[in-house]
């Protein structure tokens, strides 16, 4: 914005949000722009030469086909998903820049990976952990535990279903005073040409969970909790326990059918870990 010949247009739903956060800045306009309306989308899209998508995720390859169509640039902060991903040969013959996992995370956890990666090579060594730091939006966080996992481990391909992959969180040490578990975090496979680590036979890009966040979580997923799919019985007025009834198919809605329903979905390992989930969802 210092640069006195670029002009910034910020969109949104509504048009308060839109002047809510241009608010301040000199050489912004704002405008009430719907992502799903495509003649509007194309309109601005093609006037501009950068485009920044901060919508949710499953809008960008969408906007991405537009910048194509007109040459524009465009930059997320979400990860590169298999829609986006096959774009990438038409983005190329466009000639533009489409950038990708430039948020906090994704984003920061590519530059201190290459960074400690670059500083064990140049030490010599053959490893090293990698931090994370997470800021999610709870629908996020919540479906980015419910992605299939690729892995490479001892020299061979591993495949998890986004079913299962909260069942193979571990204890991570990190710190003292943290109790950490870890998870494989995506397709962990194009990691080993992007950070350039060759001689690497086990490579997982994870992520760090407090202990106890990953079994929850599989519980919700188990429950149906985490089906994206619209249900037509899910209502304004709809109480707690007649959405816990419809999602899992307990009897009726009563504590002592829904309880039961839980236990014979979950598996829980044992009658502690039954209570505290039990308790949460309560």
């Amino acid at each position: 914005m210092a640069d006195n010949n670029i002009l910034v247009l910020g969109t949104c739903r509504t048009l308060s949000m839109a002047q809510a956060l241009t608010t301040g800045l000199p050489r912004a306009t704002a405008i009430a722009l719907d992502v799903a309306s495509t003649p509007a989308l194309e309109s601005q899209i093609a006037s501009h030469s950068l485009v920044i998508s901060l919508v949710p995720y499953v809008f960008h390859a969408s906007i991405i086909k537009l910048a194509i169509k007109h040459k524009v640039n465009v930059v997320t902060a979400s990860y590169v998903s298999d829609a986006i991903g096959e774009l990438d040969a038409a983005a190329k013959e466009a000639g533009i820049v489409v950038l990708n996992e430039v948020g906090v995370d994704p984003g920061i956890d590519h530059l201190y990976a290459i960074k400690t990666i670059g500083e064990v090579h140049a030490k010599g060594g053959p490893d090293n952990p990698l931090g994370f730091k997470f800021s999610w939006s709870p629908r996020g966080a919540l479906l980015s535990q419910f992605n299939s996992a690729q892995f490479l481990s001892g020299g061979k391909k591993v495949e998890i279903s986004n079913k299962d992959l909260m069942g193979v969180a571990k204890p991570y040490y990190v710190l003292d005073g943290y109790d950490f578990v870890a998870y494989p975090n995506r397709n962990s496979l194009p990691f080993q040409s992007f950070y350039a680590i060759p001689e690497a036979d086990t490579v997982i890009r994870g992520s760090l969970r407090y202990k106890g966040n990953p079994a929850f979580v599989k519980a919700l997923i188990d429950l149906g909790w985490l089906d994206t799919q619209s249900k037509d019985w899910l209502k304004m007025g709809i109480t707690w326990a007649e959405v816990l009834q419809k999602a899992t198919g307990a009897e009726d809605s009563g504590e002592s059918a829904l309880v039961s329903r839980v236990k014979e979905l979950c598996h829980f390992p044992n009658e502690a870990e039954s209570e505290r989930i039990l308790s949460g969802l309560r």
